[in-house]
């Protein structure tokens, strides 16, 4: 009778391992790239390791560092804020490692100003000739006369790849004179202390220190990057080596959940 309990609770110990997400990914996951994703990879990290024990790293270094990690196999997740490059794709496969995107949330990019700055509204095409340096002072479109104090992110940032392909096209190139940050958060502290700059950031990083403007005028919101009618929009991914197993699935699937969504939702993103 103790035989037949011994092997009953060692086929339910099986069983448990079994379905745990440990048994499929080890002891720890590394998540690497966009700072644009960084604070909902850290808020799925904070929450998966509460739930299942499992210590999750989460790194900034951006979306173009973040492929490169997964490709190099030195991340489980990298977290990327626009789409894998064909040439990166191509670098991976020759490394043997298949890039495998997952669409965890959705996300406008905010063009800021600072709160004192009376311009409302903007075109895509104003924006992309105030970038490219043929609008150079605000009452070009309809401000004051000052100075445009123009401000970009780092090559390597997946928002600045987004930015340009959406606004800029492909081959155009931002002007010399545009100041470079290193994240969304040095382009908001930026912006909201200069009268006359402009920026772009993620949607969940916008508050009351910047000013959203509307572009071909629609403002940037939830409801208007959900109903894909604000202009600048873009997915939010994680790639995989492959499709995810255990607990680099479950970790990857709480955008599913109604935790994961509730998360989105909070840091100002949008369920796709």
């Amino acid at each position: 009778m103790k035989t037949m309990k011994h092997v009953l609770l060692l086929a339910a110990l099986f069983a448990v391992a079994v379905s745990s997400p440990l048994s499929a990914a080890g002891k720890s996951i590394v998540m690497d790239g966009s700072t644009t994703v960084g604070p909902l990879a850290k808020s799925f990290a904070a929450y998966f390791t509460r739930k299942y024990g499992v210590k999750v790293t989460v790194s900034e270094s951006g979306s173009g560092n973040g492929a490169k990690s997964l490709i190099n196999r030195s991340c489980d997740i990298a977290t990327m804020s626009r789409a894998m490059k064909a040439q990166e794709l191509a670098a991976a496969r020759k490394k043997g490692v298949n890039p495998v995107g997952h669409t965890v949330a959705l996300d406008g990019i905010a063009m800021v100003v600072h709160p004192g700055n009376p311009v409302r509204n903007l075109t895509k095409a104003q924006i992309a000739d105030i970038y490219k340096g043929r609008i150079t002072n605000w009452n070009q479109v309809g401000g004051p006369t000052a100075r445009i104090v123009v401000i970009q992110r780092e090559s390597n940032s997946g928002t600045q790849e987004s930015f340009k392909d959406l606004i800029m096209g492909k081959t155009a190139q931002i002007s010399k004179t545009a100041e470079t940050q290193s994240s969304n958060g040095a382009v908001k502290n930026r912006v909201s202390s200069t009268r006359s700059a402009i920026g772009f950031l993620g949607l969940g990083f916008v508050d009351r220190s910047v000013k959203p403007v509307a572009v071909n005028g629609v403002l940037p919101s939830p409801v208007t990057v959900r109903k894909g009618i604000y202009p600048i929009s873009r997915p939010l991914y994680m790639y995989t080596n492959g499709q995810p197993a255990g607990s680099l699935k479950t970790l990857i699937d709480l955008s599913k959940t109604p935790d994961g969504k509730r998360m989105i939702t909070e840091l100002g993103f949008v369920n796709k």
